[in-house]
């Protein structure tokens, strides 16, 4: 599972988006330095890169790893249908892949994120999934354990009948 996290590096998310054709992906933190990463909502792929259209959201590491609060981007202007300049964002994505300076720059996310997001536990009923699917018009639905950690996630093509069909008879078949 790809997983983003509330301060996400600029040139690795670059490089995700790049080498990934993902709708949205989980975001997780971490409460405390001890503890795991626990799923916190999620974010659209179409948010991450009209996000990466404004460098001025972008911030060096601090040490205490707060953000400073430099100017959010409005809901209106991330929230798209479809992409203005899929060629502009190609040659964005590839600058912050290969431009060192990126490596040193962040985002927030926390403000973005979907926090009310559905998910589901890992033995969730599977004719509930996709009801749940069916009543929300979902894309994806974050999958989590007993600790709230991602473990996974399921799509809308995971429940197409046909391929779900082969899948579970692979599962069951004996070995």
């Amino acid at each position: 599972v790809r997983v983003l996290h509330l301060k996400e590096n600029i040139a690795s998310l670059a490089r995700l988006l790049a080498s990934t054709s993902h709708g949205g992906f989980p975001v997780v933190c971490r409460p405390k330095p001890d503890h795991a990463e626990v799923f916190q909502g999620t974010i659209k792929r179409l948010e991450l890169c009209m996000l990466l259209e404004n460098e001025h959201i972008f911030e060096p590491e601090t040490n205490d790893g707060a953000f400073s609060s430099s100017h959010p981007v409005s809901y209106e202007k991330i929230t798209v249908e479809k992409l203005p300049n899929l060629s502009c964002l190609t040659t964005l994505l590839n600058r912050y892949t290969t431009d060192p300076q990126y490596q040193q720059l962040f985002i927030n996310l926390e403000p973005y994120i979907n926090k009310s997001a559905m998910s589901v536990q890992a033995h969730f009923s599977l004719q509930r999934t996709y009801i749940i699917f069916r009543t929300l018009g979902l894309r994806h639905l974050t999958v989590v354990d007993q600790q709230n950690q991602v473990v996974g996630v399921i799509t809308r093509k995971d429940l197409m009948p046909f391929p779900l069909e082969e899948k579970l008879r692979l599962q069951l078949a004996p070995q």
